[in-house]
């Protein structure tokens, strides 16, 4: 791996949950593995009055008690910016020369927008008003956090004025799903291997499947996400990634731009759903007050923030089309949602069934799945028929699986490692462009006005525990979803939740 420019990371927000759940720990693990540059420094910048002293005290509460911790802390500096007016930023451009000077590090710049989405325009229009967006000698990038916009009118005003101030190869849009190892890994599935490339089309495959699960329900964040709802939260962003990944023709090299022109050629041959198609194509729901394991659980509305007569969805499924000549006619599939029986996310690849049933009937012969695990249990399982033995040709579903861990001796990199890592050298390859975002949108917006304009449309409740309203089963004619553990070794054995 090439060694990253020596650089300062600066990080809006640095006050926050994000700063402290993720930024911070997962550039101390990259510290850890000697894989951040020779010269580098963090500048946390947020309202907040800190001292660098008290910046990192703070620091102690979300870095494992390691003997590198006090070396790395000495890597965080800390300035109070606010964001009124753009004198405002004149001390955050001093203490960078500052550390820049001292520190004896080029003046490369990754500024980093942890904050809320209100501040996304505000803070690079004030970095550009003090020369801070655009070098002749030094790289600035700018990343910024989801939500990229509310709908489709809203990202493309997004997209517009980042733009006035920053250069499209600047700006790195992430989608932390894409740091995951095992979306990265069905790249290099797809790619790299002659038994699943020429098998990866409408003629093979039967549907796709993908799946994200959460035990969890709101845990108190019931106001912003009574603004959000599932589809805004993942579907248009996580997992019309996932999908892009899944069913994007072979890049001509592996780059960032052939990969994520891949990626939007599948968004535009998305088959639009009309506003009156919504209910054909799209299931909605909401959990409701239930017993899980004996206790008690509270319903969506019942939930600390969010309205009594609330029609905000926690739950969605998705059925959809690829126009496209590798994937014509065959249906893919999306579902999300909170409060479900596990924390699972995982695609399957369901291929067709054999032609001819020689050993009896349809459902005696395998059909065959691929499931690639995202998270937990990281993997990839194959299944396929195998003769039970005895007397007979009787056919059993038997399976084939690899697991990361496996790999004792590999630490699967956590996903903003990964991405901040990749920010840091210029590969932009997991991270979404504009034009990709605003397709994507293009294609949710109608489910968002139909939801908007139609209160005809139903929102089922389903308890609490349970895999989502019993609607959702009736998208997948011929078949059903598959409900998967928590586990994915002894897939089928056992299921742990």
């Amino acid at each position: 791996m090439k060694k990253v420019e020596d650089q300062i990371l600066i990080i809006f927000g640095a006050s926050g949950d994000l700063t402290k759940r993720k930024l911070i720990p997962a550039l101390f693990e990259l510290y850890k593995q000697n894989l951040l540059p020779n010269k580098f420094a963090v500048l946390g910048a947020s309202r907040s009055a800190l001292s660098d002293d008290e910046f990192r005290s703070r620091a102690d509460e979300f870095i494992p008690n390691d003997e590198k911790r006090e070396e790395f802390k000495k890597l965080l500096f800390y300035q109070s910016v606010q964001n009124n007016e753009a004198d405002d930023f004149i001390p955050l451009k001093e203490r960078l020369d500052e550390i820049s000077g001292a520190l004896e590090i080029e003046q490369n710049y990754v500024f980093y927008l942890s904050t809320p989405p209100s501040l996304y325009p505000v803070i690079p229009k004030m970095l550009c008003q003090n020369g801070l967006s655009k070098s002749e000698n030094n790289f600035r990038r700018l990343i910024v956090e989801k939500p990229f916009g509310t709908d489709l009118k809203s990202a493309k005003e997004l997209n517009k004025q980042l733009l006035n101030y920053f250069e499209e190869e600047q700006i790195y849009r992430i989608d932390h799903y894409l740091g995951k190892e095992t979306v990265q890994n069905m790249l290099v599935t797809r790619f790299s291997n002659g038994i699943f490339e020429p098998l990866w089309n409408r003629r093979y495959i039967e549907r796709v499947e993908i799946t994200s699960a959460e035990s969890l329900g709101v845990e108190g964040r019931g106001g912003y996400y009574e603004s959000s709802g599932a589809l805004r939260d993942m579907l248009q962003n996580h997992l019309l990634q996932v999908a892009g990944f899944v069913a994007m023709e072979p890049p001509v090299v592996v780059e960032a731009d052939a990969i994520r022109n891949e990626t939007l050629k599948v968004f535009q041959s998305l088959r639009p759903i009309k506003e009156n198609e919504v209910s054909r194509y799209v299931i909605r729901g909401q959990y409701t007050a239930s017993t899980i394991g004996g206790k008690k659980v509270a319903g969506y509305r019942e939930e600390p923030g969010v309205d009594k007569l609330s029609r905000t969805e926690t739950f969605v499924s998705l059925k959809f089309f690829i126009d496209n000549w590798r994937w014509a006619g065959v249906p893919f599939y999306i579902r999300t949602g909170k409060k479900l029986p596990t924390r699972v996310t995982e695609i399957v690849i369901h291929f067709r069934k054999v032609p001819h049933h020689l050993f009896g009937n349809a459902s005696s012969d395998s059909n065959n799945q691929l499931i690639i695990r995202i998270q937990p249990d990281e993997g990839i399982l194959l299944k396929f028929g195998m003769k039970t033995p005895g007397a007979g040709f009787k056919v059993q579903t038997v399976n084939m699986d690899f697991h990361y861990s496996d790999l004792a001796d590999k630490k699967v990199p956590a996903a903003y490692e990964r991405l901040l890592l990749d920010c840091m050298q210029g590969d932009a390859t997991l991270y979404s462009r504009g034009d990709a975002v605003e397709a994507a949108w293009e294609f949710v917006q109608p489910i968002i006005n139909a939801w908007e304009t139609n209160p005809e449309i139903p929102i089922y409740g389903y308890p609490a525990g349970s895999w989502g309203p019993e609607e959702s089963a009736k998208l997948i004619v011929n078949g059903d979803w598959r409900y998967p553990c928590k586990n994915l070794h002894n897939d089928g054995l056992y299921c742990e939740l």
